[in-house]
């Protein structure tokens, strides 16, 4: 037996999966002002796209509005402009090298399409979860073929990618479970 399988390596693949999936849905907007929102938003800036952190300063300074300090003057018609046709739908107002946007309540109809869009990426995750799943079987499939490992193994293997399968798929419906709590609350 020269060769081992490690299911480590694809339980650390699934926690990826787990970590880019709260990244995306930290980006939806909910009622609250969230700097977060801003960071798929990007502009064509000295010659290459660039995200609106990397040009200016994001703060939140209350519970329904955000503050951009833009650094280059130059920059703050193209940060409007990329804010205005993103799918925010929020309407920034410019003061000076100041946009400010301020957070309006989300409608019922607005809300509805928001967990339409967040069950959307949680189904992406757990497609991306069941692909490294899908990965690992080969790979004992492989070991076995190769007789590096045994029948036995080749079993207690696919029980474990499965046990840490089922515990990212459980881990990704809480996650949307609470942020759909989230969207929801009024």
């Amino acid at each position: 037996m020269s060769q081992e399988f490690s299911e480590k390596n694809y339980s650390l693949k699934m926690d990826k999966t787990i970590q880019s999936f709260k990244k995306d849905i930290s980006t939806l907007r909910t009622g609250r002002a969230n700097a977060a929102m801003l960071d798929t938003i990007k502009l064509e800036v000295y010659g290459q796209q660039m995200p609106i952190n990397q040009v200016a300063t994001i703060n939140v300074p209350e519970a329904r509005l955000i503050s951009i300090q833009v650094w280059d003057q130059s920059n703050v018609k193209l940060i409007d402009s990329a804010i205005q046709k993103s799918e925010l739908g929020v309407n920034p107002q410019v003061d000076g090298q100041i946009i400010r946007i301020a957070i309006p309540d989300l409608t019922e109809e607005r809300r509805k399409e928001l967990i339409k869009v967040l069950k959307g990426m949680g189904e992406k995750s757990k497609v991306a979860t069941r692909n490294i799943r899908r990965d690992a079987n080969e790979d004992i499939k492989k070991l076995l073929k190769d007789k590096k490992i045994s029948e036995d193994q080749k079993e207690s293997y696919e029980k474990d990618i499965q046990k840490i399968t089922d515990n990212n798929i459980s881990n990704i419906e809480k996650i949307l479970e609470e942020k759909e709590k989230e969207i929801l609350q009024i």
